[in-house]
């Protein structure tokens, strides 16, 4: 019988059972029989079985534990968010402006742009276009350069042509002519509103900041189905994560762009390098350990281009896990020999090593069907009092994670996330294999160029990428992978149903969804990326609640 006619049986049957004998009767059948209470006795195999089972929920338990500490954090430090600067400077100090670029033909004019309406005495600010382009973004953005700087602007045109150091290696380089005692970062798929140097760069009256980072926001938000989930999980990431860590005065990191740095405190923390592919995150903790101090503006917004492609998403994710692991080797020794409080070493801990908890997620999925079977055989009530509390702790502490963000930004409309909420949880999963595979080439030290985000342009859903595509990635058999552990999990369910294990079969959906939805996306490629579930159009958030 095909596997769907399987699944249709078992639910009926489902139904019959609680139309013929009632949901008292099948508690009674499930959880209260102890009829064959104490014949099962575990043997050497199901042991060798249950012990990693456990040893990874419980260590997916502790990062999960570890979201709802930094909605706690957020909450009950809500006093000491920044707002205004303390003091204004009298005579603004003079900022460059750096714009990293690689092969961004299709955003580098509306960066330009943009970054040449910014509201700041011309004579105080320098524009640097640091170009590594490889294509038609060398002419295109030349010529951008040429024209804005014959209209007045500030604005100079570097280009290299070795790529040596990648994004870190270009922002080094292009210190080495900058003039600025400040200098702001925006990535090509960046437009800083008019004000945003105004905005920050009073908050550096005080000697001992060294960075001042800002929220991004999204300007494609609406655009897909997909966009719409990434946004809820960026929106985590810039309040809780840097709010929480913020407000309780333990380490976080600049973000790569849409920040500012007092140039100092570049120099004396060794400067940009690039040994990691977060060259940003590495950064951030040598200055932090220096002793600068750091501020995040959560009111303060930049708007920026989601991926619209799996692929794109994919490697975006796949790039900040490995970068992160690769920084943690690095820089956890140093944050655990130093003088920083234990709460300090412990968010650190948390925040850097967070991504094992994807190769965690794959020894997971291949135990949890056996596992299953070996816990039917020691009784339901076992299985419900140990196993629900570590899959509640590991799992649904991204759902209040993430409601919780966007109650904060959204606080009218905020109740329509709901219906994102499975699909993010899904996707999290679905993001496994990329980024295990990340996760385990940065544990073992090997090295590979820094993987740029394919950024189109696109913004509206009546745009299309179309003939943009040549940046387009492909994932090789991954998409593949993520077809088949997909159907492997659907037949997991269908064990599940079998045997009327139905607490587990919500738990299990989303593993099923989770890796046919990116592995279907990766392999047709954006030809649904005007699917929605939104009407709205709005493309910045209601005012921050704090």
């Amino acid at each position: 019988m095909p596997l769907p006619n399987i699944l249709l049986s078992n639910v009926a049957s489902f139904v019959a059972l609680y139309a013929n004998k009632g949901f008292a009767s099948y508690i009674r059948q499930h959880f209260l029989d102890r009829t064959f209470q104490g014949l099962y006795r575990a043997n050497a195999f199901d042991i060798a079985l249950l012990v990693p089972y456990f040893v990874v929920l419980i260590l997916l338990a502790s990062y999960g534990l570890h979201r709802y500490i930094l909605v706690y954090l957020y909450y009950k430090n809500r006093k000491n968010h920044t707002g205004e600067p303390a003091a204004r400077f009298e005579d603004l100090p003079r900022v460059t402006v750096q714009l990293p670029m690689f092969n961004e033909q299709f955003v580098a004019e509306r960066l330009i742009e943009s970054v040449c309406k910014l509201k700041y005495p011309r004579e105080k600010l320098d524009i640097q276009v640091l170009d590594d382009s490889t294509d038609e973004t060398v002419e295109v953005v030349r010529n951008l350069v040429e024209r804005y700087a014959a209209l007045g602007h500030p604005i100079t045109y570097h280009h290299r042509t070795n790529r040596e150091g990648f994004k870190a290696g270009a922002l080094a380089e292009g210190m080495k002519t900058s003039k600025g005692e400040f200098i702001a970062i925006f990535d090509a798929d960046f437009t800083p509103p008019e004000d945003f140097l105004l905005k920050v760069i009073h908050h550096f009256t005080d000697p001992k900041i060294g960075m001042v980072q800002t929220r991004w926001t999204h300007i494609n938000r609406n655009y897909s189905f997909l966009t719409e989930v990434e946004a809820i999980l960026l929106d985590g990431h810039f309040v809780l994560e840097h709010s929480g860590r913020a407000r309780s005065g333990v380490f976080f990191n600049f973000n790569g762009t849409a920040g500012m740095w007092r140039r100092r405190a570049i120099e004396e923390a060794g400067g940009w390098q690039h040994d990691t592919l977060t060259e940003d995150t590495d950064l951030s903790y040598r200055a932090q350990l220096k002793g600068w101090k750091f501020i995040y503006l959560q009111k303060v917004e930049c708007p920026a281009e989601l991926p619209v492609e799996m692929t794109a998403f994919k490697t975006q994710q796949a790039r900040w896990a490995k970068g992160l692991i690769q920084t943690a080797k690095k820089i956890l020794p140093r944050v655990m020999k130093s003088d920083a409080p234990l709460h300090t070493k412990i968010e650190a801990w948390y925040h850097l090593t967070a991504n094992l908890s994807y190769p965690l997620m794959v020894v997971l999925s291949v135990l949890l069907l056996p596992a299953m079977i070996i816990r039917f055989y020691q009784g339901w009530f076992q299985m419900l009092y140990i196993d629900l509390p570590l899959f509640m702790a590991s799992t649904f502490s991204i759902s209040s994670f993430y409601l919780v963000s966007q109650r904060e930004l959204f606080p009218k409309t905020w109740p329509r996330a709901l219906l994102y909420l499975p699909f993010l949880m899904a996707l999290g999963i679905g993001l496994t294999i990329t980024n295990t595979k990340a996760v385990l080439e940065a544990l073992i030290g090997q090295q590979s160029p820094f993987a740029r985000t394919p950024k189109y342009g696109v913004e509206t859903k009546k745009q299309k990428v179309g003939a943009k595509s040549k940046y387009r990635r492909r994932l090789g058999w991954i998409p593949w992978a993520e077809l088949l552990i997909g159907s492997y999990f659907a037949l997991t369910v269908y064990y599940a149903l079998d045997n009327e294990n139905y607490i587990t079969v919500p738990f299990l959906l989303l593993f099923v969804i989770g890796y046919w939805y990116t592995g279907l996306m990766s392999l047709l490629q954006g030809r649904f990326t005007g699917l929605s579930l939104s009407a709205e159009t709005h493309t910045k958030p209601f005012p921050v609640g704090v």
